[in-house]
């Protein structure tokens, strides 16, 4: 899967981020400042001296969300279960149940690297099991190369949306 693949879930998220900063945010901290620009000194200011530096904060941020929206590709898991010849392997969007040698079984989501979330069990398309998981069947035993040694992992159930 070419570029940088996301869930329509997480691009609506991006795309909410976004305008909350652009139409939220941002001009409440540009009122702020004009505001404490025009009462003189802003040297010893705190008002404008934090106001412009949570300025350039937010476009910086905004900055980063165009690049990533620009760069990301929609994929409907949904969609993308449907229409392929082979729906028992791990691709972009399906929950997968793994298993390591001790039988403690882990259940993951590959999303988009802009959407993933530990704590929900969303990892990214690129992480280094998301990456030895790929094109798996059920039953097969991918290892999986991280910081603290290798690991094999155990394709036991996958789950499309």
């Amino acid at each position: 899967m070419d570029g940088n693949p996301i869930t329509p879930a997480g691009m609506a998220a991006l795309r909410a981020r976004y305008d909350h900063l652009l139409h939220g945010e941002r001009p409440g901290i540009v009122e702020v400042v004009r505001w404490a620009a025009g009462n003189g000194d802003r040297s010893e200011n705190g008002d404008y001296i934090y106001g412009r530096k949570r300025l350039r904060e937010i476009d910086r941020e905004l900055g980063h969300l165009a690049k990533r929206m620009a760069a990301a590709r929609v994929v409907d898991p949904a969609s993308q279960s449907a229409s392929q010849s082979e729906p028992h392997k791990v691709l972009f969007g399906c929950t997968v149940e793994i298993a390591d040698d001790d039988d403690n079984r882990r259940t993951l989501t590959l999303v988009g690297d802009d959407e993933q979330d530990a704590g929900q069990q969303r990892i990214g398309w690129s992480a280094p099991l998301a990456r030895a998981l790929r094109g798996a069947s059920v039953g097969d035993v991918r290892v999986v190369r991280l910081p603290g040694g290798e690991k094999n992992w155990e394709i036991v159930a996958i789950n499309w949306p």
